[in-house]
């Protein structure tokens, strides 16, 4: 009867720890937690601090029998650490361990309760890492059982031969082995919460394909508009109070709270957004500390990817703290690569039509009559005077044709675009003569390039540039080799570019009929992630584009 009591008190004290731990899976900070595959360091040793005073209450709750205490302290030590791993199991051991010996240093069971505990929490780390999730709940019953049965022997070998040893474990043994049931109990609860995940995930899926279906429509046409409806359609539909997408540099749509202090085109100014386009990573902080954006306290930053590369973030805002739960973390994961494939898809056809635009404007220029005439009348007037200067102007047409006529979608290599620069400049000399001096800069590089992307700048530089002013100009063609890029620019002395006509490049407003900078500009920029950079020199204009070494895939 009376052991039947005392494991009538062990069951009640081990379904505190029970209940506790139920109510603490519906605190949603610490069931996040308890979803959670892996913990940060802050949060391990929240969970270690939880188990080991689990254990010590154990202890100091446990019943009192000739010196020993009949507690719950072993079944603490070993959920931890079956639970949550090595480190929390080992250092819930050593804790209790320790205090159960501190407290009744003399005593017959201290020793061996010490060393017991110590041994629980290695055993409860082996079990969590090299035992199925479906078992734990039974191995942890089976190793509780022994690690009790342990300390019963070690109780009658350190008493030895004091009958009081055997004595206490005559009365203790069977409890304390039996008590080891609620390990299971324990592992079970956690990991039903656990459970919880895939139903979460299949809810927050849904959820994603629900809010890409609204927003597939606008990813036809990326521009800002399209990128802030959206912004807006995330923002209503997970209730958030802002949401940002940026390129790799720059923002791109904001919309909600805060909204007047962000301008589509500044550049990103938060460290953690830069860490996470450099990392790759997920940034989560449910509480935030930021000057430049007082308000706002909790934050979730995805990368967004193309073919493994980072293009940009979808970035989530909330001006309360610890908003960002794992249900919103499972669902804007799945958002975030549902939107960088549609961007990916988006571009390829942008760049498709980039690109017969390009063609169009080729064939036209190959057959425009005033080039044509006039390149001819160059010729004709050279004929008689300088025969080998006509006939090299001859080749040069005929090169620049062929080009023309052969272009494609497909990057080129970037000598082979040079060269036709060259055609075109050398016809451009013959008619305008000592007004056009053109210098080339060429570093000996190896990448490929888009079609037809120079000889448009040069063209501009040109006509635009140098024909508009007075007096002899100069273009400058430059082609530098740097670390990680190749560096593409055109510069003149002319006129100077028109600054609206650079508000009107860099914010996709440029008329249909003129497509010459802008084109370069947009197809560039969909490849490469950045357009051209236009500046306004104090004479004339500069014009340039980096190029990425390695390997580019077309799009």
């Amino acid at each position: 009867m009376e052991m039947f009591t005392m494991l009538l008190g062990l069951f009640e004290r081990a379904a505190l720890l029970i209940i506790f731990l139920f109510f603490l899976s519906r605190v949603p900070r610490f069931r996040q937690i308890l979803q959670k595959g892996k913990l940060r360091p802050q949060e391990y040793v929240a969970v270690t601090l939880l188990f080991c005073a689990f254990a010590i209450f154990g202890t100091y709750t446990g019943i009192n029998v000739e010196g020993s205490l009949v507690n719950v302290r072993i079944i603490a030590v070993l959920s931890g650490g079956i639970l949550f791993g090595a480190p929390v199991g080992i250092i819930t051991g050593i804790v209790s361990g320790v205090h159960r010996y501190l407290i009744d240093m003399d005593g017959i069971t201290a020793i061996p309760c010490l060393i017991t505990s110590i041994i629980a929490g290695l055993v409860s780390g082996y079990i969590h890492k090299y035992t199925p999730k479906s078992k734990r709940w039974m191995v942890g019953i089976a190793a509780g059982m022994i690690c009790e049965a342990l300390t019963m022997l070690l109780i009658l070998l350190y008493s030895y031969p004091d009958p009081l040893g055997a004595d206490i474990v005559s009365k203790i043994a069977l409890p304390m082995i039996l008590g080891e049931v609620n390990i299971g109990l324990i592992v079970l609860l956690v990991q039903s919460v656990e459970g919880e995940k895939e139903m979460i995930a299949a809810r927050q899926a849904k959820l994603a394909l629900e809010i890409a279906n609204k927003t597939l429509p606008y990813f036809r046409s990326i521009d800002e508009d399209s990128l802030r409806t959206i912004c807006r359609i995330i923002q209503e539909d997970i209730q958030a109070d802002a949401v940002a997408i940026t390129n790799t540099r720059n923002v791109l749509a904001y919309v909600g709270f805060g909204e007047e202090r962000y301008h589509i085109g500044n550049e990103i100014i938060s460290e953690m957004t830069k860490q996470t386009i450099s990392s790759g990573e997920i940034t989560i902080s449910n509480d935030v500390t930021d000057e430049k954006t007082p308000d706002i306290h909790s934050l979730l930053i995805i990368p967004l990817k193309e073919r493994s590369e980072v293009t940009g973030a979808l970035k989530i805002y909330y001006r309360k703290a610890y908003k960002i739960t794992y249900p919103l973390q499972t669902m804007a994961v799945g958002l975030s690569q549902i939107i960088s494939t549609q961007m990916e898809v988006s571009r390829v056809e942008e760049i498709k039509a980039a690109a017969n635009k390009a063609e169009l404007r080729a064939l036209q220029t190959t057959i425009h009559p005033h080039f044509l005439f006039n390149a001819l009348n160059a010729i004709a007037s050279s004929i008689r005077t300088k025969p080998d200067r006509a006939r090299e102007l001859i080749v040069n047409l005929s090169g620049y044709m062929r080009y023309n006529l052969e272009l494609s979608d497909e990057l080129i290599d970037i000598h082979k675009e040079l060269e036709q620069v060259r055609n075109y400049v050398e016809i451009e000399k013959a008619r305008y003569g000592s007004r056009l001096n053109v210098i080339y800069e060429i570093d000996e590089v190896a990448v490929h390039i888009p079609s037809l992307v120079i000889q448009p700048l040069v063209e501009n530089a040109i006509i635009h540039g140098v024909l508009k002013v007075k007096g002899p100009g100069t273009v400058r063609i430059r082609v530098q080799d740097y670390p990680d890029f190749v560096r593409i620019g055109v510069s003149d002395t002319g006129a100077g570019i028109n600054p609206d006509i650079i508000e009107k490049v860099y914010h996709d407003r440029m008329p249909g009929n003129q497509i010459g900078l802008y084109n370069v500009h947009r197809r560039v920029k969909l490849i490469y992630g950045q357009g051209v950079t236009i500046t306004r020199l104090e004479q004339g204009t500069d014009i340039i584009f980096d190029v990425p070494k390695g390997d580019v895939v077309t799009r």
